[in-house]
């Protein structure tokens, strides 16, 4: 058919591990995979296409400009920040996206980073793969007090998977009902009292205007001497600059970092010298499970959208409404 939508693939995963997401589009559509490294490699692909599955990529209001056909985006994550929502909104692009897919993914790697950076696992693996036979002192996640920072589905899942470890779970999140926390097991508190009583601080907001840097010099003063912080959510929702040398003074006992202001991470962050941090390439969600769910979203998404239904995952349903 020559009337069929044409879809261009930039994510470098969809469909890697779900054929059937492939052959969902290849259904209903024209489909191509290109790899783009930089904006101006989007920008002169994306002319010409119906739809786009977008990844990491950026896609700014520059490149929506040149999209000259397109109607439809689909975002391989769960997060729309790397898109300029408002341009796309302006141009009447739908912006799908695939909220929960990596839920237990991040939770799961939350956890993993907690007694990791406890226990000082990875630097006992570095010493014993040497030829050393060091030991590390650690301490025990029971007994312990964690905070989590945003009450999501992925900080709900966080406090899910630590009940089997007798913790007290302290939580901060502005916009859910004390009941419902409490529902779950945890105790609701202000910012400021959860950094002061936690021995383990864990962080799961969106990146906006309010939650930049929401983890400052001075908020990082707050905290117990000694204590962990973990980041999977974004980089700029702690100011790197206060952590290393909250960390550089002993105030705090360590950081696991999976997320970073600036990514890929400068390598002369001064956080890699670090021995009490342990950091990751934004991999929490980099699951064979949290992907499948992604690419069924996505697919699924773009499927109702060109057969003139209403998608179910939209970041900006007002074009919708016009």
């Amino acid at each position: 058919m020559c009337d069929r939508p044409k879809i261009l693939i930039v994510s470098r995963s969809f469909g890697v591990y779900c054929s059937e997401a492939i052959e969902i589009l290849k259904g209903f559509s024209l489909v191509e995979r290109r790899r783009v490294s930089t904006k101006d490699e989007l920008k002169n692909v994306v002319k010409g296409y119906d739809g786009l599955v977008l990844g990491n990529e950026k896609l700014d209001r520059e490149v929506l400009l040149e999209a000259d056909k397109l109607k439809i985006v689909a975002r391989h994550g769960v997060g729309v920040d790397n898109i300029d929502l408002d341009a796309a909104t302006e141009k009447g692009v739908v912006v799908t996206y695939t909220p929960g897919a990596n839920s237990d993914s991040v939770a799961e790697y939350a956890v993993a980073l907690m007694l990791n950076l406890m226990r000082r696992i990875n630097k006992a693996h570095e010493e014993t793969s040497k030829g050393g036979w060091r030991r590390f002192l650690g301490f025990e996640l029971t007994g312990k007090t964690v905070g989590i920072v945003g009450f999501g589905r992925i900080g709900r899942k966080v406090a899910r998977k630590l009940s089997g470890f007798d913790v007290k779970i302290l939580v901060y999140d502005p916009y859910v009902d004390r009941e419902d926390v409490e529902r779950q097991g945890a105790k609701p508190v202000g910012l400021e009292d959860l950094l002061r009583a936690s021995d383990v601080v864990t962080l799961h907001v969106k990146l906006t205007g309010e939650t930049k840097h929401l983890i400052n010099g001075e908020r990082l003063k707050l905290m117990r001497r000694g204590a962990f912080l973990i980041n999977t959510s974004r980089g700029a929702v702690v100011d790197e600059e206060a952590l290393y040398e909250a960390l550089k003074d002993g105030k705090l006992g360590g950081a696991a970092l999976d997320v970073f202001e600036q990514e890929p991470v400068n390598p002369d962050n001064p956080l890699l010298t670090l021995d009490n941090v342990i950091v990751s390439p934004h991999m929490a969600n980099f699951t064979v499970e949290a992907l499948r769910r992604m690419d069924m979203m996505n697919a699924r998404d773009l499927e109702l959208f060109f057969k003139g239904e209403r998608p179910i995952n939209v970041a900006n349903p007002e074009v919708l409404e016009r």
